[in-house]
């Protein structure tokens, strides 16, 4: 979904691994805004990666041009720094995927070398695939193996590659947390965009809080996006 500010308005700056957080227009049953991570932010135009899972994310589904509803951003802190000389492979997982193309975007204008490897349940999951290989090359796994590698990203040859110098991932938190133990058994840094629940996006409901190394802190305001040290992993 794209999105473009209101007459006379811009968009302040954003970065890669920040989200929005979206005001459901008149639904029943939906108080809570949505948090969305941004997709991509080019030319004064927010791209949004939003799949129907509930009223909320159904209704926002259903926007027809034109629409228009209530949006904080960005929010949070995002991904940052990135090898100037080995692989950046960018992992993601469902709809955690989304952040990454905005993130890949950066690393190669600065002339980092980006792969991708994204995950899902099926085909159906990697809708997505094609624009994220105007970036950068895409690796693939499904579970059920009708796209890419059966298996999980933890089952792709390219885990094993030995020009890996960073990671950086978003998606399923087993899956986050099964990256991470390879990416520690290899010595590798790692940043992941957490995906916990977020009511208010500013720090004030504590339904996000994540127990770290460094003690509670509140993912929608200190990340979404920690490096792995950070967390008890």
């Amino acid at each position: 979904m794209d999105v473009i500010p209101a007459d006379g308005q811009e968009f302040p700056e954003m970065h890669p691994g920040q989200f929005v957080n979206i005001k459901v227009p008149a639904t029943d049953g939906v108080f809570l805004r949505r948090p969305i991570s941004i997709c991509d932010y080019a030319d004064g135009r927010l791209t949004l990666y939003i799949k129907p899972v509930g009223k909320g994310s159904d209704r926002l589904c259903s926007l027809e041009a034109g629409e228009e509803f209530e949006v904080l951003l960005p929010l949070g802190h995002g991904f940052s720094g990135g090898s100037q000389s080995g692989l950046n492979l960018l992992i993601g997982g469902g709809v955690g995927i989304a952040p990454l193309l905005f993130f890949a975007k950066q690393l190669v204008a600065e002339g980092k070398r980006v792969e991708f490897l994204l995950g899902g349940a099926g085909a159906s999951d990697l809708e997505l695939a094609e624009v994220f290989e105007k970036v950068a090359p895409v690796h693939t796994t499904t579970v059920d193996g009708s796209m890419g590698t059966k298996g999980f990203v933890t089952h792709h040859s390219v885990m094993a590659d030995e020009a890996v110098a960073h990671i950086f991932t978003c998606g399923p938190t087993p899956m986050m947390k099964a990256v991470a133990a390879l990416a520690r058994e290899r010595q590798i840094p790692m940043q992941a965009s957490l995906e916990n629940h977020m009511a208010c996006g500013l720090g004030a409901c504590l339904c996000c809080v994540e127990d770290t190394k460094e003690g509670n802190r509140c993912v929608c305001t200190e990340g979404p996006v920690f490096d792995i040290d950070e967390l008890k992993w």
